[in-house]
């Protein structure tokens, strides 16, 4: 990163379309990057037209759109439909998504296969799949179709029942040196960028200044490149998810709560609709 970063004229504002070549240009710069999750046409289209750079369709909707408790059920035809429907809402946004469980680990032709249909039945820009070096082999595949690849290396929820817990991963040595490596490797094997989750923020600057490629930060400090938000939990939707590393920008529980309260009130008041809202 350069030293006046503040100083320049923003890229991601001032281009028409974000790409990876953009978020690249962003990092060189020292313009950090902006990420949030959408699943659906409504709020994808807003936060498109707020200007964000980039959004993910998380496999995160597991838990936020269907209420599993995990991200493991969710199907790649469930991560299709919700890409399909954010890609229609999107005019500057890069558009990511995820590969879900099941879809590529350990099979590199099914991990082409997944990605394949994610690109032309959704019309994303680029997937995203979690491990390091144990899934460099599904992107190198991955890769030769001209697709492009984001990474996801510290806590990797799919992993879930491996670690046993949603605790901060990479404090000792030798997980941290491992996470290391494997930022290397992604960044050797192609990827365009790697977001980390819930690993020290010392260790999460050191990956970012490591690497040539965008690093994007999930509760992995402010040294990083850009850092990546759940949209629900944000504006204060979901309520039941409260981590260190969460800032809410909104109440729409409560504001969405009282206005369907009122509603329901009017409605049996009789005093909804009044004589200038009929026919």
């Amino acid at each position: 990163m350069t030293e006046n970063s503040e100083n320049l004229s923003p890229i991601g504002s001032n281009v028409k379309k974000i790409t990876t070549s953009v978020l690249h240009q962003m990092k060189e710069h020292g313009e950090k990057i902006s990420m949030i999750t959408a699943y659906d046409y409504s709020l994808a289209k807003l936060v498109d037209y707020a200007g964000i750079d980039v959004i993910l369709v998380g496999d995160s909707a597991s838990n936020v759109m269907a209420g599993h408790e995990t991200t493991l059920p969710i199907t790649l035809d469930q991560m299709i439909y919700h890409a399909a429907s954010v890609i229609r809402a999107i005019n500057h946004a890069l558009v990511v998504v995820d590969l879900p469980f099941g879809s590529y680990q350990g099979n590199s032709k099914e991990a082409l296969t997944s990605s394949i249909r994610i690109m032309k039945e959704a019309g994303a820009h680029a997937v995203k799949l979690e491990g390091g070096r144990e899934v460099k082999e599904s992107i190198d595949r991955i890769l030769t179709a001209g697709i492009p690849v984001m990474g996801h290396l510290g806590l990797t929820p799919q992993s879930i029942y491996k670690f046993g817990t949603y605790a901060v991963r990479a404090r000792e040595e030798e997980e941290s040196q491992r996470l290391m490596e494997d930022a290397k490797i992604l960044e050797q094997t192609g990827v365009f960028g790697i977001v980390l989750e819930k690993i020290p923020a010392k260790l999460a600057g050191e990956v970012a200044r490591s690497v040539s490629i965008p690093v994007i930060g999930i509760g992995a400090g402010n040294e990083v490149d850009g850092q990546v938000l759940v949209l629900h939990d944000m504006l204060g939707i979901n309520k039941e998810f409260s981590p260190r590393f969460l800032r809410r920008y909104a109440d729409l529980h409560d504001t969405i709560t009282n206005a369907v309260g009122q509603y329901i009130q009017d409605v049996k008041s009789s005093d909804f609709p009044n004589e200038e809202e009929q026919y």
